[in-house]
């Protein structure tokens, strides 16, 4: 049985563990402080860190993990991605304070000392900009080193900004965008890729069934066309006749949810009739 690396606590923790249930391999622990469960007895979880999981399986202790990209790169160990997982969306940036006078990453002068979380990315950044800075590496709350004096400009993960901005700093340069990842050992076997190609596809459906509606609807013939300029669906809508339908057929289509609402309205308009909306679990094309 294979071993997946996943988070053991925080918003991405909960985020896999959301994903893993979806795609039908339900995470089976013991208890909530289990160190080992079964994914739906197809895989064996393991649950480390986050920032330990690229080690992890670099290593060959698991096949495969699921962490944050920003993790991945700061660890500097051969991966292969295998897909994004399309959470935990987050950038790491460059941000001064506000009264510093540094507004692009320009005006960061040699000499600067720069607080973060990530030291090796942040080093390989100014590095490759040929600018020669200071790294002084902290394990959190690196927003804070400015207003004390350790630092001039920190390096640190943001999604909105609002936290920079509440502690008086701006953001200056983006380093890195970062989502969560399924990463894999290199050194896998054909038994294992295979595997792996399964879960990727598995966990692929799911994703790709987000955001997204199964409709269906009795709409009359002589309007074909107007839907299919309504319900493009994947392939365009599927159409079935309807016993005693008389000049009605039926139409199927998946649709994005963000657009329902006027679909719906447009199908009402072209005289469509039983109109159903359901939820997708998986989508699989």
């Amino acid at each position: 049985m294979l071993k997946i690396a996943l988070p053991n606590k925080g918003r991405l923790s909960e985020e896999v563990r959301e994903l893993f249930n979806d795609a039908g391999l339900e995470v089976r622990g013991r208890g909530e402080r289990a160190l080992t469960a079964s994914l739906g007895g197809e895989f064996e979880a393991i649950f480390v860190r986050a920032q330990d999981i690229p080690e992890f399986v670099a290593d060959g202790a698991a096949q495969a993990g699921v962490t944050g990209w920003d993790l991945v790169n700061e660890a500097g160990r051969e991966l292969e991605s295998l897909m994004d997982l399309e959470f935990g969306r987050c950038r790491l940036v460059v941000a001064a304070r506000e009264d510093s006078g540094i507004t692009r990453a320009e005006d960061v002068k040699d000499g600067m000392r720069v607080a973060s979380c990530f030291p090796r990315l942040t080093q390989a950044w100014f590095q490759q900009r040929g600018q020669r800075v200071t790294v002084v590496p902290v394990s959190g709350a690196a927003e804070i080193a400015p207003h004390l004096g350790i630092a001039d400009i920190v390096v640190d993960l943001t999604s909105t900004g609002s936290t920079l901005k509440m502690n008086g700093l701006r953001e200056v340069s983006t380093v890195l965008e970062s989502s969560a990842r399924l990463v894999a050992y290199p050194g896998n076997g054909a038994e294992a890729r295979r595997s792996l190609e399964e879960l990727t596809q598995a966990l692929g459906s799911v994703l790709a069934a987000r955001g997204r509606r199964y409709l269906m609807a009795n709409v009359p013939k002589t309007s074909l066309e107007q839907v299919r300029e309504v319900l493009p669906g994947l392939n365009g809508p599927t159409v079935v006749d309807v016993m005693d339908g008389g000049n009605f057929v039926a139409v199927h289509a998946v649709v994005s949810s963000r657009t329902i609402y006027r679909t719906v309205n447009a199908l009402k308009a072209l005289g469509g009739q039983g109109i159903l909306v359901t939820r997708i679990e998986r989508l699989m094309a």
